[in-house]
């Protein structure tokens, strides 16, 4: 069966969207950066005290009280921006592997375009959906029709470079994918530690309020301490939680597009089988 080969055209450098932060450290410092300048100059802003000390919040100034969190409330800041940058960049990283059209319907039409033998059209789709996705399948197309206009391997071998250049292109594009999910996924037990630490630190410095009061207890060093416990959970919670939701989350993508590269590259393969004797 003859079949129908994509047309030669001059080969154009493409562009390769957005691949993501290779330097998380980096982002890590200028979240740091971030969250003590917010709180020094926006907790800590005299105006949501009683008195210039800082010692005490005023009534129901939530700013205020999550100052009073202590010196652990800047780095819980941190690590919550270092999730939330990584969680944009992961977007826009797999996004840009995904290809702009519904990868279903690309896997769809591409597996269509085989069973038809038309590796042209094939082309056409992957030049459509671009991406990583796209490179992968692109690859392996045109190693279908070197393999083609080869006459000294056998059809097992040429079956086996197909599956192997589908193999190496997969391992090209995709690791990209996983940049700064490790990260992530550390910031879901770091959160939580830190948090924990603060809340311990916080519950000392209120039993130390308590253990030198000789009569009524300090209530001011009482709610401060108990404010760091209570602010510092809180942060410790939500970082962990957002942490662990993105790492899920994009982990869930990742193995779909995997998946679709996996399934377009066994139907190239099975493909060259059912169309060639040898």
């Amino acid at each position: 069966m003859e079949t129908k080969q994509p047309k030669a055209k001059k080969a154009k450098k493409e562009s390769k969207g957005f691949r993501g932060i290779e330097s998380a450290f980096l982002v890590i410092v200028v979240c740091f950066i971030i969250a003590v300048c917010i709180y020094t100059f926006i907790l800590g802003d005299v105006n949501n005290f009683t008195d210039a000390t800082k010692a005490e919040p005023k009534p129901g100034n939530m700013l205020g009280t999550i100052y009073k969190g202590g010196i652990i409330v800047p780095v819980l800041q941190t690590l919550l921006l270092t999730v939330l940058v990584l969680r944009i960049e992961r977007a826009f990283a797999i996004m840009t592997a995904k290809g702009k059209g519904s990868l279903t319907k690309f896997v769809a039409n591409v597996k269509a375009a085989l069973a038809a033998n038309d590796l042209a059209k094939a082309q056409e789709y992957c030049d459509k959906q671009r991406g990583s996705v796209g490179s992968v399948v692109t690859s392996a197309l045109k190693k279908y029709a070197e393999m083609e206009n080869n006459t000294e391997l056998t059809k097992e071998q040429k079956l086996a470079s197909i599956q192997k250049e589908v193999e190496e292109a997969t391992a090209l594009e995709l690791p990209t994918l996983e940049m700064n999910l490790a990260v992530i996924a550390t910031m879901t037990t770091l959160g939580t530690l830190v948090g924990l630490l603060g809340t311990v630190l916080g519950m000392i410095r209120s039993f130390a309020a308590l253990a030198t009061a000789t009569g009524a207890p300090d209530s001011v060093a009482l709610s401060t301490g108990i404010s760091e416990a209570l602010v510092n959970t809180a942060f410790g919670i939500a970082t962990g939680a957002c942490a662990v939701i993105s790492y899920n989350f994009f982990t869930s993508k990742i193995d779909k597009i995997t998946y679709a590269i996996d399934e377009v590259g066994f139907s190239i393969v099975q493909s060259y089988a059912a169309n060639h004797s040898k």
